[in-house]
């Protein structure tokens, strides 16, 4: 069959409905996992959407292609991410979510746990070169039953949290699938909620769905100033991220979450592993090991953060966006209103949430500044500036060398691209170019998601974040000379 290469991304499928997500793609997709998941001695594979208004279409032609295959499917019906991936733990252990998670509302798409791990990469390839060569195996044994888990999902964490004293928060959800089940869950850890815009609506008529991105917390901080709840919690279009604002209007960004997360789970878990990615704070790993964890920077995505977690049996992760990954007392991945439901049984201890939370170390610092570039050019940018960054640290010697290059010769011009990566400078390559000053990082990386190139500046005074942003504007542009931010991408 014929599908768009666009839109097999890094972490999951997505695409616009109805130009390259079709329910005749949707059905495809179903033959696919399913054969690749019975080779696997898969069987069962359950199934979820969020709200969008393709929803029920899609997941109907995706539960048609599994069945056609011989898959048991499990029909959960309107869940957020988080609530399929609890069925893909406790019913079964292979799931998939039809979700445009944070895109605009015309996408859509599909998220995928396999035998209990969420697939990527060469995975996800995999499935696009089966659709194309219709190369499934057909059978006439498939079937489909419906579960409702949501008793079974709210009665887990209610089980699993508790607060020390009553709390008033608001819920702002965005018109997403979590306001189905959110509010509903804060009350019965024993808070009083306020909601905004809990009704599902794939229109999305107030505001949308993304509290990574601060014009998206307005009516939140707003609704904070005009009552006297404590603490206001905001979720994406799919449930799996969250965000946290203060009652006098600070967005507590999830690094500075997980310096919160990290110290708790520490404290049960002495020497344990927290994975982060790229995009977080330099504050966040002397936190780590001021609690008496092991920091561990990785790479940007949910998928890969939860593989490494497998790798090193991490009890915690983490990433900038608003992903945040409990294994401790958990299943692992990620779920909004369960770091919710955590981050209020902390913070209920302390007599102000508010004082405990803005006490948290922080740093001047910009949100993610999007590059846009021509598809893939991403790319090719990010592997040239990677090897201009190795071949630095190569003749220099080492990250920590002198500020003067091997040789003898006089040191580099300040401000050029070579003096970038001078000492004390050290230089991070997993995923994209990060480097760490005393002061202060900068990050350019490749979205896997969306043609753009993603960077972040960090510095302990304004001044450091002025000198970073700067400098690696320079690093930029000397491979990308026509580079200019836009608004983030959804």
């Amino acid at each position: 069959m014929q599908v768009a290469a666009s839109i097999f991304k890094a972490y999951d499928i997505r695409g616009v409905v109805p130009s390259t997500v079709t329910e005749a793609v949707a059905e495809g997709i179903g033959k696919a996992f399913g054969t690749i998941a019975l080779a696997q001695g898969e069987t069962t594979v359950a199934v979820g959407r969020d709200g969008r208004l393709s929803g029920p279409s899609l997941s109907a032609a995706l539960m048609r292609g599994l069945q056609a295959v011989g898959i048991e499917v499990i029909d959960v019906g309107m869940v957020t991410t988080p609530m399929l991936y609890f069925a893909a733990n406790t019913l079964c252990s292979s799931g998939i979510q039809v979700t445009g998670s944070h895109n605009p509302k015309d996408y859509n798409g599909f998220k995928m746990v396999m035998a209990g791990r969420a697939i990527y990469g060469d995975d996800i390839q995999a499935i696009r070169a089966m659709m194309e060569g219709e190369t499934w195996a057909l059978k006439d044994s498939g079937s489909v039953r419906r579960v409702d888990v949501t008793d079974a999902y709210q009665t887990r964490i209610v089980s699993d949290i508790q607060l020390a004293r009553p709390m008033k928060v608001v819920v702002d959800c965005g018109n997403g699938i979590a306001g189905a089940t959110a509010p509903d869950i804060f009350r019965a850890i024993g808070c009083e909620v306020t909601e905004l815009f809990s009704e599902v609506d794939g229109n999305f008529p107030n505001h949308h769905p993304d509290p990574s991105k601060p014009e998206n917390l307005q009516d939140l901080i707003q609704a904070l100033q005009a009552g006297d709840a404590e603490l206001g919690l905001a979720f994406d279009g799919d449930g799996d991220r969250l965000g946290i604002v203060t009652k006098d209007g600070q967005n507590i960004y999830p690094d500075r979450q997980m310096m919160l997360f990290a110290r708790d789970v520490l404290s049960r878990v002495p020497g344990g592993t927290i994975v982060y990615d790229v995009k977080c704070s330099q504050r966040l790993a002397p936190e780590i090991e001021a609690a008496g964890g092991v920091p561990l920077m990785y790479k940007t995505g949910h998928s890969l953060i939860k593989a490494k977690m497998k790798e090193v049996d991490s009890p915690l992760g983490g990433e900038m966006s608003g992903h945040i990954f409990f294994k401790e007392r958990w299943f692992g991945f990620d779920d909004g209103t369960y770091a919710g439901c955590r981050l209020l049984e902390i913070v209920s201890k302390a007599a102000d949430a508010g004082v405990l939370l803005n006490s948290l170390p922080t740093s001047f610092s910009t949100p993610e500044l999007n590059v846009p570039c021509a598809e893939g050019e991403q790319h090719t940018a990010v592997a040239k500036m990677v090897g201009m960054a190795n071949e630095a640290v190569r003749s220099a010697g080492s990250p920590q060398a002198s500020t003067a290059p091997s040789g003898g010769s006089e040191p580099r011009e300040a401000g050029s691209v070579g003096a970038l990566f001078d000492a004390p400078a050290k230089v991070t390559t997993i995923d994209g170019v990060r480097v760490d000053w005393p002061d202060g990082f900068g990050l350019i990386r490749a979205s896997n998601t969306t043609p753009v190139l993603v960077l972040r500046f960090e510095g302990q005074t304004q001044a450091a974040l002025d000198r970073i942003q700067a400098d690696m504007l320079v690093l930029l542009r000397s491979v990308k000379p026509d580079a200019v931010f836009a608004a983030p991408a959804h």
